[in-house]
């Protein structure tokens, strides 16, 4: 399996601008028993945020980062946040003269539905195959590990000033974002490192510098005042869930790829992304075409994309000789760097509005916007990010993107916007499978995170 291919821009070497790291390395890698003890802990916690799970334990969850990292000699405080679940906070002042560095990472994920059938437990932290399965372990407890190996190497006294964000919110509708700007001086930093992206490749080091954003809604079709007979009526009766599936079907072309007009699209100028990699990433089955045209890069993360994330319809098993009077679903689209999240979700809205056929009923609520984000390459933090990286890992840093979305980052960006942000994590392509089952973090990737990162706040450091 290899590496994205680059035109070579953005790339760096392991010789080009090599770190010390005599003394961080060893270090860090003695650490690792124990900071890996604390994340098993961590994901044994099911701090589910979403609506409707129990809060005791979101609650312990953040108890417990607290505790892990006051055990390293980081006095960090379970942080009020209005309206939501609290974030877990610290701040180490800066020394006279050096910047100021925050970590983010969020401890609060995804629940487990029943239908993605996990080999292990969720919620048991189990190693197979020299992997830490369990919720979370990836997503993004595994970014909280780098975190607490990074500020462990300098035993709680980092050169540089640091201040500690993981939020409780990040996975659902957060309610830091709205905390950030009614706290604007408590987020000032000169740096902003996230740790919940991650390599494509276990080993090979990414800077992710473009997240695409996030719009959500919900569209019911009605037809009918109540079931009938399709017998009876079929053929003439107009069914909801056929009326809700041709005007899903609007929603891409022939190639599968986004038919919704008015958004932006464009071509990725970094780094390629192999077909060969994103089938084995993705695990598409062998004989099954991927959607959309042109590079894999620029499908991935400078062009929009649609999904059905769901519906709400008579399972096979209920299934009777009957015609649908009513059909929901939940209809999500990515949209690239650039794009308004506000226009985006306008004219997803107006598509499907206008894409219900037979003048059927149709209601379409907005869920949720999350805007996307890039990240200029020339700063001096980012360089160095990069050093840091190389150095780690020994091998080139390429540049690449992402689908995922961050919405805190925007607001970080609004109150601090002089802050170089660097965008990395434990949460590989390859294997990690976050979101989905037998989620999975390899504690190879925590480790040279961490280096990196410590690297990064000794070379801050030094001017």
């Amino acid at each position: 399996m290899t590496a994205p291919t680059s035109d070579g821009a953005g790339t760096t070497g392991p010789d080009d601008a090599a770190l010390d790291d005599s003394v961080l390395r060893p270090k860090i890698a003695g650490l690792m028993p124990d900071v890996l003890a604390e994340l098993e802990a961590l994901v044994a916690i099911p701090s589910c945020a979403f609506p409707g799970f129990p809060a005791e334990p979101v609650h312990a969850a953040a108890q417990r980062v607290v505790d892990a990292f006051g055990r390293y000699g980081v006095e960090a405080h379970v942080t009020p946040v209005e309206g939501g679940y609290p974030a877990v906070t610290a701040e180490i002042p800066a020394p006279p003269g050096r910047p100021t560095v925050l970590l983010y990472a969020h401890y609060d994920v995804q629940p487990v539905p029943s239908s993605q059938k996990w080999s292990t437990d969720p919620w048991t932290p189990t190693w197979v195959d020299g992997r830490l399965h369990g919720r979370g372990a990836a997503d993004d407890k595994g970014g909280i590990a780098i975190h607490l190996a990074t500020l462990a190497a300098f035993d709680g006294r980092p050169p540089v000033g640091v201040r500690l964000v993981v939020e409780g919110e990040e996975e659902t509708i957060s309610h830091l974002e709205a905390h950030v700007e009614s706290h604007p001086d408590d987020f000032q930093a000169d740096v902003m490192v996230v740790a919940d992206m991650g390599n494509l490749v276990v080993g090979e080091p990414v800077l992710s510098v473009g997240l695409r954003g996030h719009v959500k809604a919900v569209v019911e079709v009605q037809t009918l005042a109540a079931p009938v007979h399709s017998g009876l009526f079929g053929g003439a009766a107009p069914d909801a869930l056929m009326a809700l599936i041709r005007a899903l079907a609007t929603l891409v072309d022939d190639d599968g790829a986004c038919a919704v007009e008015g958004v932006a699209s464009g071509e990725w100028e970094g780094a390629d992304h192999s077909e060969e990699l994103l089938r084995a990433n993705a695990g598409v089955l062998d004989g099954v075409d991927l959607v959309g045209t042109g590079r894999v890069a620029s499908r991935l993360w400078a062009r929009p994309s649609v999904s059905v994330l769901g519906m709400d319809v008579t399972s096979t098993a209920e299934a009777s000789n009957v015609l649908q009077p009513t059909a929901r679903a939940v209809v999500a689209m990515r949209i690239p760097p650039g794009q308004d999240p506000r226009g985006a979700m306008d004219a997803l809205v107006g598509h499907l509005r206008a894409a219900v056929p037979g003048h059927a009923r149709v209601t379409v609520t907005e869920d949720k916007m999350s805007p996307p984000f890039s990240q200029p390459t020339d700063g001096r933090a980012f360089g160095l990010m990069r050093d840091a990286l190389a150095t780690s890992y020994g091998r080139p840093v390429e540049t690449v993107g992402s689908g995922g979305s961050i919405p805190l980052l925007d607001t970080l960006r609004s109150v601090a916007p002089q802050a170089d942000f660097v965008l990395v994590g434990p949460e590989d392509a390859q294997h990690a499978n976050i979101h989905g089952p037998d989620e999975s973090v390899d504690p190879r990737e925590i480790e040279h995170m961490a280096l990196a990162q410590a690297l990064l706040l000794q070379a801050l450091a030094q001017d």
